[in-house]
């Protein structure tokens, strides 16, 4: 089953390992905010208005914002059952007290449903490298992103149905022709299979998580919620050169 923790507001992936250790060894390279959550990950929604916050405050600031898929449940698995449902139920009720973010709970009443979150993180890597092929702005990525978790969330519609994605790729500009023939693709497959490699070699288990790179190092912001102005004042403390 999804194992959320209330306490630290993240999601971890099975088997989970504790989070990256600050200042780990990395390539050279400008100030870079990683975020790496998942979109069918409740604690990410409950951090999507913080972190629309967090992205602006980068792009103000000339910080780089990337966003890496972690397959928290890539493959399904959980029965979905009257236990699941009612975890589910519980989980997202204290989100959403917590953070104030929006949930429908009617998918919930389904019979059947396979949470399977690959194709979700699928997508977004194909919206992602459609993004940059035509030369859009990295927060294009986070804004589908964030409609994948709204919709999904808030309306309860199947993100494994390619047809979920035509109202969102409209609202970013993709064309939704080209979409479909690179989801439905291993090249699509192998797009959301990079995010999570990537997200395994950063030593990332639990989302949301945000780190941040700043020449040969990485920093621990986050694993888990937090409201925007404490992970802004952790970036600025980071970047701010000591006297």
């Amino acid at each position: 089953m999804i194992n959320c923790n209330p306490e630290t507001g993240a999601c971890e992936l099975p088997s989970a390992a504790s989070a990256p250790a600050a200042g780990a060894p990395r390539q050279q390279r400008p100030a870079t905010l990683h975020y790496v959550g998942d979109p069918m990950c409740s604690w990410c929604w409950g951090l999507s208005a913080e972190l629309k916050q967090i992205a602006l405050h980068c792009q103000k600031q000339g910080i780089g914002f990337s966003v890496t898929m972690g397959g928290l449940r890539a493959g399904g698995g959980d029965k979905w059952d009257d236990a699941f449902k009612g975890f589910l139920r519980q989980e997202w009720r204290h989100i959403a007290a917590v953070t104030g973010q929006p949930f429908g709970y009617g998918l919930l009443d389904e019979p059947h449903f396979d949470y399977d979150t690959e194709p979700a993180c699928r997508a977004v890597a194909v919206a992602q490298l459609l993004l940059a092929k035509e030369g859009e702005d990295p927060p294009l990525a986070l804004s589908f992103f964030t409609a994948v978790q709204r919709k999904f969330y808030v309306q309860g519609s199947d993100p494994k149905a390619v047809d979920f994605y035509r109202s969102i790729c409209a609202e970013t500009g993709i064309s939704f022709d080209d979409f479909r023939k690179q989801f439905e693709s291993d090249a699509g497959k192998q797009a959301a299979q990079a995010h999570f490699d990537r997200c395994r070699a950063m030593g990332v288990r639990s989302f949301p998580t945000l780190l941040l790179e700043r020449d040969d190092e990485r920093f621990a912001i986050a694993s888990g919620y937090l409201k925007a102005a404490d992970a802004i004042d952790r970036i600025t403390t980071i970047l701010t050169p000591s006297r």
